[in-house]
């Protein structure tokens, strides 16, 4: 088995993708963390990440259901997305990132 390239998009009010960001190695998976501060950054980092090579993207629970479609739409199918699920995230004051971002 060859090694997954991958990432892991979290929403954080005030986060900055130049920055909070890390690169997590193991033997089979490489692991891209980055944290981002609304839908439309996401979006951005997303494609990035697809022309840079990732092969799936998951992301925070602070992604509602709006946010992980407008993050599907904008890597236009390339890759893979998920989402973990949360209707209200306890990181983002008990909203979902649809009520914050919408």
């Amino acid at each position: 088995m060859g090694e997954l390239k991958a990432a892991f998009i979290f929403l954080a009010p005030g986060a900055d993708p130049e920055k909070h960001k890390a690169v997590v190695r193991t033997p089979v998976v490489e692991l891209h963390v980055v944290g981002v501060k609304d839908y439309e950054e996401a979006c951005n980092v997303a494609r990035k990440l697809v022309e840079d090579g990732i092969v799936a993207i998951e992301l925070c629970g602070g992604f509602g259901h709006k946010g992980v479609a407008k993050v599907v739409e904008a890597v236009e199918g390339k890759v893979p997305v998920g989402a973990v699920r949360f209707d209200i995230h306890p990181g983002l004051e008990n909203k979902s990132g649809d009520r914050i971002f919408g």
